[in-house]
């Protein structure tokens, strides 16, 4: 296993770019199959903001995805999404219905609106913006930490804002043999990221001495005050090569939340929105515990590197700024 260095994918025929606003703190960040990915999701938090997540169940008969988008914005980050779907129709990216096509564009949002600006939030521009760039600048290395929907997340907020430490965008692959999976994570969740070989923590809540606390315990033995209620949300992208139906896809993604369980301490929680989307793409034979243990541990990787690659800002430390 490895991270992913160069190109946002070492998957053939999928594209990925972001769109950031540093000074605004926030941006989306667009993953683009232009033939189409057999798609699904897994959503578990209890406050989620999403689109186009009913046509991923297994019994609904659309099963190709062509984008997922990861935006800041919480639900005004939604519009993102439409954009991505206007830019992949002017290219005739679709479901071809007889008259046209319509792109099958799913996404999800994290809530970044306490960083930077608060009425700024990606919007059709910004997503059509990041489809354009995913196509067109297919050698461009797809950045982590403070960029796209990373730009404004945060991670560690049981104390609130004030003991709280700057997340990002994360990215990591895992192989064997021809099977691959790739993995992005956008991570701004309530609770700590930690090490999932040894559980301690990265990045999280601050002791009133600036370390990340070990959270092992009860929630009310660390919390001096009420946190503020649904603005966390860890929310992620699977891409695999392997050929899988929906109800296997689905499998995937179910069983790729235990990432979330081994590298967020809590996690979905009901103050977080935590969602997983997967792409198959179809060309490698494998078993759904193949391709979900793969997926498993490249989302654990993405996680981590998502706080690992975060750079300090809007009053929000990094990790790199404890070390």
């Amino acid at each position: 296993m490895s991270r992913i260095d160069g190109a946002a994918f070492p998957i053939a025929g999928v594209f990925a770019a972001s769109v950031s606003n540093h000074e605004a703190g926030t941006g989306c960040t667009a993953i683009v199959c232009p033939e189409g990915a057999t798609g699904a999701v897994d959503v578990r938090g209890g406050a989620p903001a999403t689109r186009e997540t009913d046509l991923l169940r297994p019994e609904e008969t659309v099963s190709k995805l062509h984008c997922v988008v990861l935006s800041g914005g919480s639900a005004y980050g939604l519009a993102a999404a439409c954009g991505a779907a206007e830019e992949l129709e002017r290219r005739g990216i679709g479901l071809d219905v007889g008259v046209g096509v319509v792109p099958i564009v799913s996404s999800a949002c994290v809530f970044d609106l306490a960083c930077g600006s608060p009425d700024v939030r990606p919007g059709t521009a910004e997503g059509a913006l990041a489809v354009a760039r995913a196509l067109d600048e297919r050698d461009r290395e797809l950045e982590a930490g403070n960029h796209g929907a990373g730009c404004g997340c945060t991670v560690g907020k049981l104390r609130g804002p004030a003991h709280a430490m700057k997340g990002g965008l994360g990215r990591a692959t895992a192989g064997s043999g021809e099977l691959v999976c790739c993995a992005i994570a956008a991570v701004n969740a309530f609770g700590n990221v930690v090490d999932p070989k040894d559980g301690i923590p990265v990045a999280g809540t601050l002791s009133n001495e600036g370390r990340p606390l070990d959270l092992a315990g009860s929630l009310a033995a660390h919390s001096d005050h009420v946190p503020f209620l649904r603005t966390n949300t860890t929310i992620s992208c699977v891409v695999t090569n392997a050929s899988l139906t929906k109800a296997q896809a689905t499998k995937v993604a179910q069983i790729s939340a235990d990432a979330y369980a081994h590298a967020i301490k809590p996690t979905h929680t009901t103050n977080d929105g935590d969602t997983i989307f997967v792409m198959a793409t179809g060309e490698v034979e494998a078993t759904v515990d193949e391709v979900g243990m793969l997926a498993t541990r490249a989302l654990e990787e993405a996680i981590v590197d998502g706080v690992r690659s975060a750079e300090g800002a809007y009053g929000f430390p990094a990790v790199s700024d404890l070390e």
